[in-house]
């Protein structure tokens, strides 16, 4: 009788110690190692079956898709530390400047091209939040409209390519992370689009919401504008186009990608005259924080998979998740349900790593092939999306909001985000109506 309740108490045990506050990676490994000995104990396995988790660790160690994360983090990073991410915002507002919404448009485009060339939302937030937050005041934008285009724009890190999110989704899903990379480029597209058009709807309706840029200020700048364009635009858009154009073409594996792109920042830092010791040691130190944080959590949620199994969870999951009603409409509902609350409170790399692998074998066992599996993949990296801007508890939100002046209250951040929510949820909508959307359905 006890057995049959292992899994299911340990499950609950360890999102209980993580709504408690407690680390998640050690969350994971401690409590993984008390029902472990427990297991053991009440005779579901032996101590010999738990000697397969160094054979697991090696395989972590092997892994040639997760050694892209450190480079495209790297790549990122350097691009924000060097203040080329700050370059290219100021560069693009001038250039939208005569718009009424303007401004808010160059944050939309912006955001899109922090997302191919980082791929971590909270780099893309605290970098748009600090830069354009204070002009965007300064020349008269509603903060409600502001806040919620910087938010936005900085989930797109979320699902246009190269996103990091994307490479772990690739690896826990068992299917290519180039494939996920050109299934999710259309839907990312079309979201930063619609970001787009609503901006241009406010600005058209309520044009005091979003004023353009005064015609004094565009004046002292416009005769070397597309100079500056040409020098601060063209090289960083050709390192993202030989990136993501290596790995769409075949010619190169996202890891081998990520590390030209890291190689291209680090040129075009120095073609900049920006490249400094600290500077460096920073981006470094940085990516050592984020890639330390995945290893320790693969670490944990390898032995709680090992565990949990052993238990037959994976088992008792499978046979839930297979029985729901509605077939595949009510596992694709169900599961995306629980990665939006759960995205919420925790963070991605933690949801990639204890549910997903719970996830796939209920998938496999519905008949999702590898392109459906790919097009899966899409849909819970746009529902992480929106659960980043969702308030209360959406990171972005916090990111933003450690970075905004004192003077915009947290409601308001609350209240600019939600236009931007729904305008996710109606892609998802689309993504989950047509999966044709997905390159490769």
């Amino acid at each position: 009788m006890l057995l049959d309740w292992l899994a299911p108490l340990l499950f609950a045990a360890v999102f209980l110690l993580i709504f408690l506050g407690y680390p998640v990676a050690f969350s994971l490994g401690g409590v993984a190692l008390l029902f472990g000995a427990l297991a053991v104990q009440a005779g579901a396995f032996s101590w010999a079956y738990l000697e397969l988790f160094p054979e697991r660790l090696f395989g972590i160690m092997q892994n040639q898709v997760l050694l892209s994360v450190p480079f495209f983090v790297l790549m990122g990073t350097l691009l924000e530390r060097s203040r080329l991410a700050e370059d290219l915002l100021r560069t693009i507002g001038l250039l939208f400047g005569p718009l009424r919404g303007g401004l808010a448009l160059a944050v939309v485009f912006v955001g899109t091209l922090l997302a191919a060339a980082t791929g971590v939302v909270g780099a893309s937030v605290v970098a748009m939040g600090m830069i354009s937050l204070p002009v965007m005041q300064r020349y008269g934008y509603a903060p409600g409209l502001s806040c919620g285009t910087i938010a936005a724009s900085g989930t797109l890190g979320q699902i246009i390519p190269p996103s990091v999110v994307l490479v772990v989704l690739g690896d826990q899903l068992g299917v290519s992370v180039g494939d996920l990379f050109v299934g999710a480029l259309v839907p990312g597209l079309m979201l930063a689009g619609l970001y787009a058009l609503y901006v241009l709807l406010v600005a058209w309706l309520r044009p005091e919401l979003a004023p353009a840029m005064p015609a004094s200020e565009r004046a002292e700048v416009s005769g070397q504008l597309l100079a500056r364009c040409l020098r601060v635009l063209v090289p960083p858009l050709t390192l993202i186009g030989v990136v993501l154009g290596s790995i769409f073409a075949g010619i190169a594996t996202p890891t081998e990608a990520g590390a030209l792109g890291s190689l291209g920042a680090l040129g075009l830092t120095a073609a900049h005259g920006r490249l400094r010791w600290r500077m460096l040691s920073e981006a470094l130190a940085e990516t050592v924080r984020l890639t330390s944080m995945v290893v320790f959590l693969l670490v944990g949620s390898t032995l709680f998979t090992l565990v949990f199994r052993g238990l037959d969870g994976d088992l008792w999951i499978e046979e839930h998740l297979t029985n729901l009603p509605g077939g595949r409409l009510g596992f694709l509902l169900l599961t995306n349900l629980a990665v939006f609350v759960l995205g919420c409170f925790i963070d991605f790399f933690e949801i990639a790593f204890i549910l997903l692998p719970l996830f796939v074998p209920a998938a496999r066992a519905l008949g999702f092939s590898d392109p459906e599996l790919v097009w899966y993949g899409v849909v819970l990296a746009m529902n992480l999306q929106t659960s980043f801007l969702t308030p209360p508890f959406g990171f972005s939100l916090f990111y933003l909001r450690g970075v905004a002046p004192s003077g915009i209250p947290t409601t308001t951040i609350y209240r600019g985000v939600l236009p931007f929510i729904a305008l996710q949820l109606l892609a998802l909508g689309l993504v989950i109506a047509f999966p044709g959307l997905v390159r490769g359905i």
